[in-house]
């Protein structure tokens, strides 16, 4: 029998407990969950877990999550089975759920008024509906990676003098994403209210939409990202329950004019994470999560207010995460203000992302009793175009 060790200073510690999909050498995937540097094998608490998918388990409902969350504690203040604890650095990680659709949102209002001002430099910065509702669009859900899965560099048209060019993207990004994925589902026909939010999502990962911005930028008009975006979307391994969260609870910024009645919040909340960067090793911007106009609830009354349904695996996320200041950009087309503005990453002056490069999104949330709770990181290595 184990009995797991947990530093004081862990960002894993009993107050996240985030979830995760897992195998040890020589076996099958089945769902964990990490406490400080190693991951207990769930399949001691309940069956449901000796799968490759969160699914089944986040389809049970908020009751059960709420049960098996005071179950994992109980289990690992005492002693577990030798079998069932792995460190986390001899296990691979994989998927946690099955992505059933996909969202993404345009949340962020210092991100939206910065690409307005570089894509429309003589108009208003907002379009007049961005105030008056979560502007997002249908991504795919086939591409959704794990991290630490390679990104080729997508191909495809580019705006030319008189008529396009094809060939691969020369202004390849990132965007630095908060996701939150929906556990109970909604049916066809009925809407989530923003009232409902925690009784249907389960959890929170980081997200990298990755973005071709020479494709987006010729196709985007008039009906949107579609392939800038669609090659590859890459999200963390571990899922940071929402019940983890509490704590980490803030006041969205004043929303004026103020939402139509079913965007309506008693207390619009976001929630205050510290994401990082880190651009082939460097850290070259620290996105606040805290900062983002629409909250979570609000995406997820607003993608269901017309009565499409919600399933359980559903991933919607919060759009490039920006703060007011230089070194809060979320993505490089902000960082380097659309390539004119070049920042040094190890010496070097560089504007979008060059084949070999590596980027990593991290971030950390307040736990309770002055506590920090980590969601680990995102993580993808640019590969050539094929």
């Amino acid at each position: 029998m184990t009995r797991v060790e947990i530093p004081e200073d862990s960002l894993f510690g009993l107050a996240n407990l985030p979830y995760g999909v897992f195998s040890a050498p020589g076996a099958s995937p089945r769902v964990g969950v990490r406490v400080a540097d190693t991951v207990v094998d769930l399949t001691v608490v309940d069956p449901v877990f000796a799968t490759s998918s969160m699914n089944p388990f986040m389809a049970q409902g908020h009751a059960r999550w709420v049960e098996v969350r005071e179950q994992i504690l109980d289990l690992v203040a005492g002693e577990i089975p030798d079998a069932a604890v792995h460190p986390v650095d001899s296990v691979t990680m994989h998927m946690p759920f099955e992505v059933a659709d996909y969202v993404d949102f345009y949340a962020s209002e210092h991100h939206a008024s910065n690409l307005g001002r570089l894509f429309r430099p003589n108009s208003e910065p907002l379009m007049p509906n961005w105030k008056h509702l979560p502007v997002g669009y249908h991504g795919r859900a086939g591409t959704v990676v794990p991290s630490g899965t390679g990104i080729v560099r997508p191909t495809g048209q580019r705006k030319g003098e008189d008529v396009p060019t094809f060939g691969e993207s020369r202004r390849l990004d990132i965007e630095a994403e908060v996701g939150f994925v929906v556990g109970t589902p909604s049916p066809l026909g009925s809407t989530v209210g923003v009232d409902d939010f925690d009784e249907r999502v389960f959890g929170v990962v980081l997200v990298n939409d990755w973005s071709a911005r020479d494709i987006q930028a010729w196709e985007y008009v008039p009906l949107g990202p579609f392939l800038g975006k669609s090659f590859a979307t890459s999200i963390s391994p571990w899922v940071v329950p929402l019940l983890a969260l509490e704590a980490a609870r803030v006041a969205t910024p004043l929303q004026d004019p103020e939402p139509l009645p079913y965007l309506r919040e008693k207390n619009p909340w976001g929630l205050d994470l510290s994401m990082e960067i880190a651009w082939n090793g460097q850290v070259v911007s620290r996105p606040p999560y805290r900062e983002m106009y629409w909250s979570p609830a609000q995406m997820l009354a607003h993608m269901t207010v017309n009565g499409a349904s919600s399933r359980t695996g559903d991933l919607f996320a919060s759009g490039t995460v920006s703060g007011p200041d230089k070194d809060q950009r979320g993505a490089f087309i902000e960082l380097t203000w659309g390539g004119k503005e070049p920042v040094t990453v190890n010496g070097e002056p560089r504007t979008f992302l060059e084949d070999g490069d590596e980027v990593a999104i991290s971030a950390t949330a307040p736990g309770p009793s002055g506590t920090r709770i980590g969601f680990g990181e995102v993580s993808g290595r640019v590969l050539p175009a094929r």
